[in-house]
């Protein structure tokens, strides 16, 4: 969409220039006969001002239709098939008449009805757009423009799909977003870019230079980026909270650069004020890693570490040393957490409100009457696929969790109707259970789980052998729960 995206707008209008990811140059047209510039770098085309500063449309397809107007039209292109472009243009001028030149032979057009909202009205629609769609009102007239820039609309930047040069695009942002404080975005606060798979380390490096008031940042299945571009953002971003690396496989630790280490002073350390952290599917995670992790960023209270197949009991003892807030914890796929690992992590005692140990193999009775000893609110357990566990940990975990809201031990040969009796009779608060595949569970342990738990929600008895009778009785006396059976007979 070359020079006539510029001229759709009227005759004074500066052109706009297509930034492709894989076509580093590209041209300005200006209204005059000649051609004034060319532009042959990524950094030049993007710094080549026009008088009113441009605005990014992202995600446009290259499929999209020319603009059609009285001097032909034009379509824009991609040297990369399929490829999503981001495109920087002027924002659309004023029509300028001399004052004295009554033009009484045109009609006054009458304002749509959006047109007549007040700005405070149009920013608080604005406000429900995503990135994308935002970056396309900017460039419907001057007065969107003018409105979808506004800062307050600019706290979260969320971009998605495989095929955005999400590089390129974030870039494109932070230099609009940094138009009126030099080089800073000091409004920007959270960055979503999960499923973004073209994201790399030249994305995280303008991010980390760009943004130092970020507290929130998702890159789930981004797995082009590496630990180095991890550590500049958590180490030029100091009030980041949040963070979300899952399935980013190059990611095996979490830690301030080596500079930045150098210039913290003695009282502060060298922590991290991270404290929610996912690094699920990270696969090459090992001990020496979480030691790190742990020793960095103290302040944590929710981690998970799902399929983090490397971890051993002496990663989960480092994590106890220095974590001690931890409220929520998963570690379900990791097959070489036993026992030992539960016992450690049942140092967190009160303050330890959710555990997931699904298919964690080793884990057994002995594991959960440690948990259950010591993490007395505990609210959440997952323990689905832990064969060792039996009716006595069943029984144990219920008289001393009485708080249990939500409890999975699905596939747990050893659990019968003794084990769900003891919980029944000590669990009131009991909103969730999955039975899943228990092969030694029957409609008497349902029926007494019902006349016990009122408030119980979902109920998952799958690959159980139970009756149409049970599965009615929890029915009529549980009226909220959801029932996932795999009887044909009830419906």
């Amino acid at each position: 969409m070359g020079a006539n995206n510029g001229k759709q707008y009227g005759s004074e209008g500066k052109g706009s220039s297509s930034i492709s990811s894989d076509v580093s140059s590209s041209t300005d047209h200006t209204p005059t006969k000649a051609q004034k510039n060319v532009a042959t770098s990524e950094d030049s085309d993007l710094s080549m001002r026009t008088l009113s500063t441009p605005s990014p449309a992202l995600i446009c397809p290259p499929t999209l239709p020319g603009f059609q107007n009285g001097r032909g039209s034009s379509t824009s292109s991609s040297s990369v098939t399929g490829e999503t472009v981001a495109m920087v243009h002027s924002p659309p001028p004023t029509r300028l008449t001399h004052p004295l030149i009554r033009l009484a032979s045109r009609p006054q057009k009458e304002l749509a009805s959006i047109d007549r909202l007040p700005d405070h009205c149009m920013v608080q629609i604005f406000s429900f757009l995503p990135t994308n769609q935002l970056c396309r009102c900017a460039r419907v007239c001057r007065r969107w423009y003018n409105l979808a820039w506004d800062p307050r609309l600019w706290r979260t930047i969320r971009l998605m799909g495989e095929t955005i040069n999400v590089d390129r695009a974030l870039k494109v942002l932070t230099r609009r977003l940094c138009q009126d404080t030099p080089n800073v975005c000091l409004m920007l606060e959270t960055v979503i870019v999960s499923g973004c798979r073209r994201l790399t380390d030249r994305g995280l490096y303008t991010i980390a230079q760009c943004c130092p008031e970020l507290r929130r940042l998702e890159v789930s299945g981004c797995y082009n980026i590496s630990n180095e571009a991890v550590f500049d953002v958590v180490s030029l971003c100091p009030n980041l909270e949040h963070l979300d690396v899952s399935g980013c496989s190059k990611v095996t630790c979490i830690s301030l650069t080596r500079e930045a280490s150098i210039k913290l002073s003695p009282l502060h350390g060298k922590q991290i004020s991270i404290r929610y952290l996912d690094m699920t599917d990270c696969f090459v995670l090992e001990d020496e890693g979480l030691h790190t992790i742990a020793a960095h960023c103290t302040q944590l209270t929710h981690l998970y570490l799902r399929r983090c197949v490397r971890l051993t009991d002496e990663g989960l003892r480092y994590l106890v040393i220095y974590c001690t807030s931890i409220k929520e914890l998963s570690v379900s796929d990791c097959r070489f957490v036993s026992d030992f690992g539960l016992r450690e992590i049942a140092k967190l005692e009160s303050r330890l409100r959710y555990l997931s140990i699904a298919h964690c193999g080793r884990v057994t009775d002995v594991g959960i009457r440690y948990v259950a000893k010591y993490c007395s609110k505990l609210r959440y357990l997952n323990a689905r696929g832990c064969e060792g566990i039996t009716d006595h940990g069943v029984e144990y975990l219920a008289k001393n969790c009485t708080k249990l809201k939500s409890l999975d031990i699905g596939k747990c040969p050893l659990v019968s109707d003794t084990g769900l009796e003891c919980l029944a009779l000590n669990c009131f608060n009991l909103k969730r259970l999955s039975l899943k595949s228990c092969e030694s569970i029957t409609g008497q342990g349902l029926q007494i789980v019902a006349a016990n738990c009122f408030d119980l929600q979902m109920l998952n008895v799958q690959d159980c052998e139970v009756s149409v009778e049970a599965l009615r009785f929890v029915k009529r006396h549980c009226k909220r729960c959801v029932i996932e059976h795999t009887n044909p007979a009830f419906f």
